[in-house]
């Protein structure tokens, strides 16, 4: 259990020493606790339950004292059986506190460390220093492009995330490692760690990357590009999957998108981009000032950058008539019918519910909204409802299936693509599921079902019957 004595930063220090596990219902705190000892110090582990039935919702929570311990653990216990008879669990490394999404093995950014050398070090160099931490699949040096000269920068890729995680707590304090983070991130939580001197070094640096082999036109800094120049093309880039749909209904909220499309590799494969334009100035600024940073889904944010169109603004007049159009334009924009659909928070952009339940696109045709039924209602009925490619915002889950009657509570799982609606009555529930099973809601497709009924429930059933 959490030591509610200690302050819940240290939960994320030092940064993913946490692991989030998907278990069985079944799994106690003492099997995990047998199983993951082994790799290191546990300073707490948290099964979640459920606040009314204290039945274990089959999620948990373990913290070790090293970054290494969490990082191991995970690559040896992913898809293992912890009891006998019981499903392989699913272990992932927990984000911060801040942030919903988890990290797995797969993970490029948990393997590949970003590092302060000598100037006169060579890549053989660099690979000789930290192969006695792992297997090392690439080394890059960061040099000047104009003078070809190292900038005393350079990135470390390993095989492993543990092996990342080792490196960075045994190597020399004056490399003074860290995992690379995507360009797409700003550069707050580099000076967290080096300071402005650090920084200067690093700022419109295309070997920041977080994907060194990319195409950089493609995914290309916003500080970058906003300080020279402001065009109606933007580029979406999101480290979650994500359909065209959804990147559409996202940027339509605004008025005047003119092209949406998701970009592909060569082999046909999403790369986690799309290509939006606006037929002028004064959207595509305000879609990328309101939408970069913005969390969809849930967790994940998008980073929005200006792409160039190609049209020439090299003067100094050119210039300013821009500057001042896409002005004139934004304040159009922003005092129009859609500027307030979209806020900013201090906590980072969030979707506002009247926004979004007035954009529901399905092909289904929907009953009118009614109200939901008391939270202190008896649940009569409970639909399970698996997402594709991710869940769906509550309030916009609520104001669908809230069509049917009786509905109770919106329940999303943490870290996983399922939920549970609720229902007072069994005949509403069931024209929901019948209904919507299958059916596309913004992108996302669900699968509705009878939820398994509580084990107390199933006994009254089974007598009744």
């Amino acid at each position: 259990m959490e030591d509610n004595t200690r302050p819940s930063s240290y939960l994320d220090e030092p940064p993913n020493s946490r692991l989030f596990l998907v278990t069985s219902k079944s799994i106690t705190e003492d099997n995990i606790r047998d199983h993951f000892s082994t790799f290191g110090e546990i300073q707490d582990i948290w099964v979640v339950k459920d606040k009314h039935t204290k039945e274990s919702k089959g999620v948990a929570f373990v913290k070790f004292a090293k970054s290494s311990q969490a990082c191991t653990a995970m690559e040896e216990m992913h898809g293992k059986c912890l009891v006998e008879g019981t499903k392989p669990i699913k272990v992932f490394i927990a984000q911060s506190r801040s942030s919903g999404s988890h990290r797995d093995v797969e993970d490029e950014e948990l393997t590949r460390i970003f590092v302060m050398i000598p100037k006169t070090f060579t890549e053989d160099d660099l690979k000789e220093t930290f192969k006695e931490y792992g297997n090392i699949e690439y080394c890059i040096i960061i040099k000047n492009k104009l003078t070809g000269e190292s900038k005393g920068l350079g990135y470390v890729r390993y095989h492993k995330p543990s092996q990342a995680a080792i490196a960075i707590e045994n190597c020399d304090k004056t490399f003074r490692a860290i995992l690379a983070e995507p360009r797409a991130k700003t550069s707050s939580t580099e000076n967290e760690y080096f300071g402005n001197s650090r920084s200067e070094h690093m700022a419109n640096e295309s070997g920041m990357s977080g994907y060194p082999f990319s195409d950089n036109s493609n995914y290309t800094s916003g500080d970058t590009w906003n300080s020279d120049m402001i065009t109606r093309c933007l580029m979406v880039s999101s480290r979650a999957a994500i359909t065209q749909e959804q990147v559409y209904s996202l940027f339509d909220l605004i008025p005047g998108l003119d092209y949406c499309e998701l970009q592909r590799d060569q082999y046909g494969f999403v790369k986690g981009q799309a290509m939006i334009r606006y037929n002028n100035l004064g959207s595509a600024v305000y879609a990328k000032e309101k939408l970069n940073g913005f969390e969809y889904p849930p967790g994940n944010r998008l980073a929005v950058t200006y792409v160039d169109d190609g049209e020439d603004r090299t003067s100094p007049v050119g210039k300013m008539a821009m500057q001042l159009v896409a002005a004139q334009m934004m304040s159009m924009v922003w005092n129009g019918p859609s500027g307030p659909q979209l806020m900013k928070t201090s906590t980072g952009y969030a979707p506002l519910a009247t926004s979004q339940k007035l954009r529901v696109q399905t092909d289904v045709s929907l009953p009118s909204v009614k109200k939901m039924a008391p939270s202190d209602s008896v649940v009569k009925e409970r639909l399970f409802v698996i997402f594709n490619p991710s869940p769906l915002p509550v309030d916009v889950l609520e104001d669908v299936f809230c069509r049917y009657g009786s509905l109770i509570e919106v329940y999303l799982v943490p870290g996983r693509n399922v939920g549970y609606m609720k229902y007072a009555d069994r005949k509403h529930a069931n024209e929901a599921m019948a209904a919507l099973h299958g059916k596309v809601v913004n992108g996302v497709k669900m699968k509705v079902m009878l939820a398994d009924p509580p084990k107390e429930e199933s006994h009254k059933r089974q007598r009744t019957y």
